[in-house]
């Protein structure tokens, strides 16, 4: 569960780089049918205790020595466990094992996760948050146990809609993968219900733990209802999130004065995964 927790953390503020060359690298055969058996197990495991926010039986299941593709190790990845489960406990957590290659002591797994939970906000306006993220799991067998030693996020969305906003069909669009210090673009696009007003931002924030918020400049949707902005990646090679929000209200005009009343608000969430500069640099050279 660990990319959905990832990205939710950012949340928590609002209201991985590439893997490393010396990880294990993806098998193509699975030669063991009982640690596949196993691994399935284990990872089942995961989601069964993230379900439960049986936190020790979680973090149980990595390795020590675990650090992701994002930079973070064991310790930090277990105080962003806890903060989310103390904010979100009602999550409820999912996972699809596409496949699994074993060799020797090391496994590879390619999933799929997912994440969903209503959040209550008054009993005018409820929220829903939905996560979907495509990984792999990297393994270790540590005395005759696998346990998870890193991982790696390709793709990660997620949203946390309230009110009005819920229904909207909302498209936020970056480049999944972008070296470091490249300019690039990401754009958001949704039609606001009818005698809506709508207003947007989509900034930039670096996948890190503590989180820290980027700034929101927020401006009326355009009449294409597209929103576009350039961002540099950074130069640090660490991953990004782009964070678009959203704020929908209405007026309602009596006796010539103008009020306007939130209908709905919320935020689209996408991963950018930057490319280190010195792997591109070996890239030309291997070429």
């Amino acid at each position: 569960m660990k990319k959905v927790l990832s990205i939710i953390v950012l949340l928590l503020f609002l209201t991985p780089s590439s893997f490393a060359e010396e990880k294990a690298p993806i098998f193509n055969l699975s030669i063991f049918k009982d640690d596949t058996r196993e691994i399935k197990s284990l990872l089942n495991s995961q989601v069964r205790y993230a379900n439960r926010t049986n936190f020790d039986k979680f973090i149980a299941t990595y390795d020590k020595n675990y650090k992701n593709a994002d930079g973070f190790d064991l310790e930090t990845y277990a105080t962003l466990v806890k903060d989310i489960w103390k904010t979100y406990d009602k999550i409820k957590y999912d996972i699809k094992i596409k496949d699994i290659a074993v060799k020797d002591d090391c496994a590879t797994v390619k999933v799929e996760e997912y994440s969903y939970a209503d959040i209550p906000v008054s009993e005018k306006m409820d929220g829903v948050l939905k996560s979907e993220a495509d990984s792999i799991y990297y393994l270790k067998k540590i005395d005759g146990k696998w346990k998870v030693s890193s991982d790696s996020v390709i793709t990660e969305n997620t949203s946390m809609l309230y009110g009005d906003a819920i229904d909207l069909d909302i498209k936020l669009t970056a480049p999944k993968e972008i070296p470091a210090n490249t300019e690039y673009t990401a754009s958001l696009e949704f039609t606001p219900p009818e005698d809506t007003i709508a207003i947007a931002s989509i900034a930039s924030d670096k996948v890190e733990y503590p989180q820290k918020q980027a700034k929101e400049v927020f401006r009326k949707l355009p009449d294409d209802n597209i929103l576009e902005r350039l961002f540099i990646s950074n130069s640090d090679n660490v991953n990004e999130y782009i964070v678009a929000s959203i704020g929908l209200t209405k007026a309602d005009i009596t006796d010539l004065s103008i009020k306007l009343s939130l209908t709905g608000f919320g935020y689209q969430i996408t991963r950018v995964n930057v490319v280190p500069a010195q792997k591109e640099e070996k890239d030309v050279k291997d070429k």
